[in-house]
């Protein structure tokens, strides 16, 4: 039986995995410190099978293991005795498959641009994971950067441009979006080093704005999605609304994260997005025009906007991978409105 590593395996992009590869049939360990992720006793759907500590085993196969911990915590133990977590918590988990590396300070653009010295955080979490991979090996090791690394001064009113891979080069560099970009960026270079110095199956990919039916309402989709629902009206939304991004659904990163795992090991980084341009006025259209109402837009421009817009080029990835985004925006956003229908009707 496969074993698999998810960091950051409560968060969104983390549990959404940890299902995925519960339904493969793989065993799991998935750590979170639950800051920002929920805990799975809300959304695993397995029974809880054995505590011990920190440490919580589901399933009636008991293939899935979540540890509640700090994995920097976790990463300076294993660092210092691979054998740790049998010493500890009596469990084999020696060596893993997959690493799937979700652990990283997250949140909207509020935590982004309000707290930068507590995202900046992102740096020791990313030092400490890539020092243990280099170590010990995995067969595959999946980095996700973000595509707040790219640089801001393609991503202006008056340049807007597809974001092309190649748009990164560290030898000509340009300013990437506030400390987490820089963290993602940095996360980068180091994923080349581990490729190509340490030997390590390293697949490195820069998501765009992914959304899903259980994301955290902390993020704009699923929030726009519940007022939405509510027929909020006047309808508010930060700074003008016309600032753009590229939204891609969950299922669609998920399917191209384990594609690419299949087919890149050098630590190239590849987007992931619908290579569309959406802007949020849109997005309130679309959502009002499910709940069947038209609201008055009052814009809040006191509120951080970010970019003014962020689309991704994604022609290396079909020419490449022969990868396309099978959800549309039309189908995804109503997935979306309709869980949060659902939410505010009970």
């Amino acid at each position: 039986m496969r074993t698999h590593l998810v960091t950051g395996g409560c968060g969104f992009v983390g549990r959404n995995m940890v299902k995925r590869l519960d339904a493969q049939g793989a065993r799991v360990l998935f750590i979170d410190d639950l800051s920002v992720g929920t805990h799975p006793d809300t959304w695993l759907g397995q029974r809880l099978r054995f505590e011990h500590k920190n440490l919580r085993i589901y399933g009636e196969d008991e293939r899935l293991i979540f540890l509640q911990a700090d994995l920097r915590d976790v990463l300076r133990e294993l660092n210092k005795d691979p054998e740790w977590f049998r010493k500890a918590y009596g469990q084999d988990l020696v060596q893993f498959d997959d690493i799937f590396h979700f652990a990283a300070i997250v949140g909207g653009r509020s935590k982004i641009d309000g707290d930068p010295m507590l995202v900046a955080q992102d740096l020791s979490i990313d030092a400490e994971m890539f020092l243990y991979v280099c170590r010990n090996k995995p067969c595959r090791f999946l980095y996700p950067s973000s595509s707040a690394a790219y640089p801001i001064d393609l991503q202006t009113e008056s340049n807007t441009l597809q974001l092309k891979e190649s748009d990164i080069d560290f030898k000509k560099m340009g300013e990437p979006d506030m400390t987490y970009g820089w963290s993602k960026l940095t996360g980068e270079f180091l994923a080349k080093i581990a490729a190509q110095h340490y030997g390590v199956h390293l697949t490195c990919i820069r998501p765009f704005s992914g959304y899903g039916e259980d994301q955290d309402l902390s993020y704009p989709v699923p929030a726009i999605a519940a007022r939405a629902a509510k027929k909020e009206n006047p309808f508010e939304v930060w700074g003008t609304g016309k600032q753009g991004r590229d939204f891609v659904h969950i299922d669609d990163v998920l399917d191209l994260t384990l594609l690419a795992m299949d087919k890149i090991s050098d630590g190239r980084a590849i987007n992931i997005g619908m290579g569309r341009l959406t802007s949020f006025l849109e997005l309130i259209e679309v959502f009002t025009g499910f709940a069947g109402y038209k609201p008055t837009i009052k814009p809040l421009l006191d509120k951080p906007v970010g970019v003014h817009s962020r689309y991704c080029d994604m022609t290396w990835v079909e020419e490449n991978l022969g990868w396309k985004a099978k959800i549309s925006i039309e189908e995804g956003m109503r997935r979306v409105y309709e869980a949060a229908k659902r939410r505010s009707d009970n």
